[in-house]
């Protein structure tokens, strides 16, 4: 569960790492203005949604360390990917479901006698796929 202050605290130094304002970071976000604002006093816990817009427009923000407070934030250099080759949230997600798939992968579920039960795809539109087994 997300502590609201502890990540308050964390989204406030992101905002001053980048040397921006809460009006500026939110609309480099595409939040309201208000959210920033709820989120920074405590009022609102963090949607997945708003996290993952932050990720999405600033890199060098980790995940973990965002939410929860473990990692380091910047992400160390030699961790991170080149800007070039950096992949998306999304990417990340496409990439570990082709890893679940794979035939090691396939294999590890079978020897652990779990089936796959149910996967659901949500789409960047707000629409979903549900695939049950």
């Amino acid at each position: 569960m997300v502590n609201n202050k502890e990540f308050a605290n964390r989204l406030k130094k992101v905002i001053d790492y980048y040397g921006e304002s809460a009006s500026s970071f939110a609309e480099k976000i595409n939040v309201q203005r208000s959210s920033i604002s709820h989120i920074l006093s405590g009022r609102n816990k963090p949607s997945l949604d708003f996290i993952l817009k932050i990720l999405s427009s600033y890199p060098h923000v980790d995940l973990y360390w965002l939410v929860n407070g473990k990692g380091s934030f910047p992400k160390s250099q030699e961790k991170a990917e080149p800007e070039k080759k950096r992949k998306t949230p999304v990417e990340n997600i496409k990439s570990e479901t082709n890893n679940l798939f794979s035939e090691n992968a396939q294999t590890e579920i079978r020897d652990k006698n779990k089936t796959i039960e149910r996967i659901v795809i949500f789409y960047s539109d707000g629409s979903f796929e549900n695939f049950q087994n």
